[in-house]
């Protein structure tokens, strides 16, 4: 049961169910009064005419009308005390199904699960009858979601700025093996949850050319002529926080044509010119992250960047002066966050709406934009800093190309006078990469232009100042600070596994839903036999229930008695998915060679998105499938292994499976992950960490025990030196036999139908270049999950692991995240929101 929030359950306390508001009262003879109401007037049908879609987006409306009173006495007391916001700008938003979340937040999930029953309707049918906006590709956008659940649960003013992609990023099909993207058509049937805000809309001006003049006081002024303007449409998205009344929003926004109709075009008979502009332009919000590949991907990557930043920027600046005549104090009252380098532009959008829109002088703008941004970095792969071609720039964006040149200009000749004997130095911290395809470095752009910088995980941070923005950091020590990952408990313990919280609950209290650090409370109840015993219980009955989600949806049987063994993310040779499959063909060549060798059965889970022009990433997923099609069937094995990719993995998917996990496989090479998120999730719901040295798990690992975690690999250093000493990985291949047997059957042809070139690619990459050191990890991977297996197989003792792993799990809530970007980057206060 999900208990009523305490400062809840006083509203409408004394107000009889029947004389209630049926808006805001939250009775359930006044919840099921409201839910008739939306089913007939929003709707337009009853209950005998309705489809399940109408009763769902009824039930979703009955919600958003209790949020809506919220949301305004959130912004009008924001406004009376003039508050300084966090404007956190992300190209993804991966939120996940709103429905549920918003029932736990608000407090409301008992009363309307009574209120759908006693109307012959069933909760958690309704609940997945909600398409999942695909609005984010894994971590990146799952923070950003965790991120806003905290602040506003927090009680800090905050908006969320991103893309109203009309398709998402993609629905994966598995076909024959292969992945095969659908369009994600989330919008089909409409989006409860939103409210579009066409008088807020803006203008995004892009291409032409500018034209250097004088005002009329002889200040020396640019003005851009652009070849074409988009309009930018916000649409707001309330996002409340839990057992509070404060409801902040998500703004995103969907482009559209300046003029969407050429009359003249159309009587003359060119009917698609006369919406060519329409189409260009709404192409800009269509699809997250277009395949790059082609030099028309690119460019509308740039415009994607370039629309969501301007439309923000320009939306943060009407804002703020709607109740300040100047823009002189803006830093005091916004604190703009970059969410990795996509929204980087947003340095030179800033300088421009300063300089050329409002009129002020440069070194004041410049000023004020460091001290308005901040930057947090997410990757440690120099290619994954985004470039982007001055050619493409200058055609696009022809003002920033001037402004960035300025900057670039004035930056480089401060150094000159410092270090006048490093032009070494000065070409690497230059804003501009001086090839013969000269490109725009995003990330330097974005370092300079903010006033802080962050990583993401204790070891990504100390590798970022070692590293890729090693000269940045030596040049702006006080920039740079930590800021470890978290992830909302709200929705990944007390939404994902109520099983769980409520035993939690029930041992220690509620109050680690808000903080989370009292998670530690729960520690002493590991040494009771019927708590543990409890613990295993929920552990089972969250495995049969992934069970059947694997039966529906790939038509496999999961033993609930094995060890699930989990790696869902993102596909990326990084995150090294193949090194799982070639720990999954040792065991299986172990079965082939006896079948009567005694093995701890397990059912190995994958999921997750390759990006579409990914070709080595599509190839590991056709691998995955071809090796479970063989394991599957083979009677040799006799139910032992099974092997399932999960298709279209998503938030609603990962509700599912990470309570369910037993095994949490966080195997990236040591120095690539920045921090890694779903370790988090994994953990907090009891599965114990397969995983080495990198990112978050480093952190993890010394929180939870070095005895209840599972290290294998080479350290960070240690791939380096490797690296310099010249790696050789087919020495690897030579000197393992059992590596040998594994690669020689994939080389075979065994898991292709005989055809040996199908996966050549992967295989002659393994044995020649190797880049992400699987072959140097697999003997010591291989040894960690033969010592899982011995483990498992003491089931007091992985329980108590299991149990301690969740315990001290409380400093990776996003909760603490927040705090600390509060206190030492955007010196931003909570503010009350009192509900009258």
């Amino acid at each position: 049961m999900h208990q009523l929030h305490p400062n809840l359950s006083q509203d409408n306390a004394g107000i009889p169910p029947q004389i209630e508001d049926d808006r805001t009262g939250i009775h359930v003879e006044t919840l099921k009064r409201a839910f008739a109401d939306n089913l007939m007037y929003v709707q337009g049908k009853s209950l005998a005419t309705a489809s399940r879609n109408d009763l769902y987006m009824a039930l979703a409306y009955t919600v958003r009308d209790r949020l809506l009173q919220r949301w305004l006495k959130t912004a009008e007391t924001y406004q009376a005390q003039d508050t300084k916001f966090v404007y956190y700008l992300s190209a993804e938003f991966l939120m996940g199904r709103q429905l549920g979340n918003a029932l736990i937040n608000v407090g409301l999930y008992d009363r309307i699960q009574s209120a759908v029953k006693e109307m012959g309707m069933d909760l958690n049918e309704l609940l997945e009858n909600e398409e999942e906006p695909g609005l984010g590709n894994g971590g990146l956008g799952r923070l950003a979601a965790c991120f806003l659940d905290s602040l506003a649960t927090l009680e800090i003013p905050a908006v969320g700025y991103g893309i109203r992609y009309e398709f998402g990023i993609f629905d994966q099909e598995i076909r024959d093996g292969w992945q095969v993207e659908i369009p994600d058509k989330w919008l089909r049937f409409g989006n409860p949850w939103e409210l579009p805000r066409p008088e807020d809309s803006v203008s995004v001006k892009m291409g032409g050319y500018t034209e250097a003049t004088y005002d009329a006081e002889g200040h020396y002024r640019v003005i851009w002529h652009p070849e074409n303007t988009v309009r930018g449409i916000p649409y707001d998205t309330p996002v409340p926080g839990y057992d509070t009344y404060t409801v902040n929003i998500l703004r995103l926004w969907k482009a559209e044509a300046g003029e969407e109709f050429d009359l003249d075009a159309f009587n003359a008979g060119d009917y698609l010119g006369s919406v060519s502009d329409k189409m260009a332009s709404e192409n800009i919000s269509k699809v997250l992250y277009p395949n790059d590949n082609l030099p028309q991907g690119r460019e509308l990557r740039l415009k994607q960047q370039y629309f969501f930043v301007s439309c923000s920027l320009q939306d943060i600046l009407r804002s703020y002066l709607r109740h300040h005549d100047s823009l002189e104090g803006l830093p005091a009252k916004a604190a703009v966050q970059l969410n990795d380098t996509h929204p980087a532009i947003g340095i030179a959008e800033m300088m421009r709406l300063l300089v050329d829109e409002h009129g002020i002088p440069w070194e004041r703008a410049w000023d004020i934009t460091q001290q308005t941004f901040a930057y947090t970095n997410h990757t440690l792969l120099p290619e994954a800093l985004e470039r982007w071609p001055v050619s493409l720039f200058g055609r696009l964006l022809p003002r920033h190309l001037e402004i960035i040149y300025e900057i670039n200009f004035r930056f480089m000749d401060d150094l000159k006078l410092k270090f006048p004997d490093s032009a070494d130095l000065l070409e690497r911290l230059s804003l501009i990469e001086e090839t013969p395809n000269k490109s725009v470095r995003m990330a330097n752009l974005a370092s300079l232009g903010s006033h802080a910088i962050n990583g993401v995980a204790a070891l990504h941070t100390e590798l970022l100042k070692e590293g890729v923005l090693k000269d940045f950091y030596t040049l702006f020590p006080e920039k740079f600070s930590n800021k470890t990952n978290g992830v909302t408990p709200r929705r990944w313990i007390l939404l994902a596994n109520p099983e769980l919280a409520n035993l939690i609950t029930s041992k220690i209290g509620s109050s680690w839903t808000t903080h989370f650090e009292h998670i530690r409370n729960l520690e002493p109840f590991v040494e009771e036999a019927e708590f543990r015993a409890n613990w295993r219980a929920i552990k089972r009955s969250n495995k049969i229930k992934l069970a059947h989600v694997i039966q529906g949806r790939n038509h496999i049987h999961a033993n609930p008695d094995s060890i699930f063994d989990v790696l869902v993310k993102r596909l990326h040779e990084y995150k090294r998915q193949l090194l799982k499959v070639l720990h999954i063909i040792t065991l299986y060549n172990r079965l082939k060679a006896n079948p009567n060798c005694d093995i701890v059965p397990r059912t190995f889970v994958f999921g997750g998105k390759a990006a579409p022009g990914y070709v080595t990433a599509k190839l590991i997923i056709k691998l995955i499938n071809a090796v479970a099609d063989v394991v599957n069937r083979d009677p040799n094995v006799r139910e032992r292994l099974k092997v399932a990719f999960i298709a279209d993995f998503n938030v609603s998917l990962g509700q599912h499976i990470y309570p369910a996990a037993d095994i949490s496989e966080q195997i990236s090479t040591a120095g690539k992950e920045a921090s890694g998120t779903g370790n988090m999730k994994f953990s907090m719901n009891g599965a114990l960490t397969v995983g080495t040295l990198d990112g978050a798990n480093v952190e993890i690992r010394a929180a939870v025990g070095a005895e209840n975690f599972f290290l294998f690999g080479l350290k960070t250093p240690e791939v380096a030196a490797y690296k310099a000493q010249g790696y050789r990985p087919i020495t690897y291949y030579q000197q393992d036999a059992e590596l040998r047997e594994v690669i020689d059957r994939i080389r075979s042809g065994d898991f292709s139908n005989g055809d040996a070139n199908l996966f050549r690619p992967l295989v002659e990459s393994l044995l020649n270049q190797d880049t992400y050191m699987l072959m140097a990890d697999y003997r010591s991977y291989i040894d960690c999950q033969d010592e899982v297996d011995q483990v498992y197989l003491d089931q007091e003792r992985w329980t108590r692991m299991s149990i301690l792993n969740a315990t001290r799990m409380g400093s990776f809530s996003s909760d603490r995240t927040i705090r600390q970007y509060c206190d030492e980057i955007w010196g931003v206060q909570s503010v009350k929101i009192q509900y009258e």
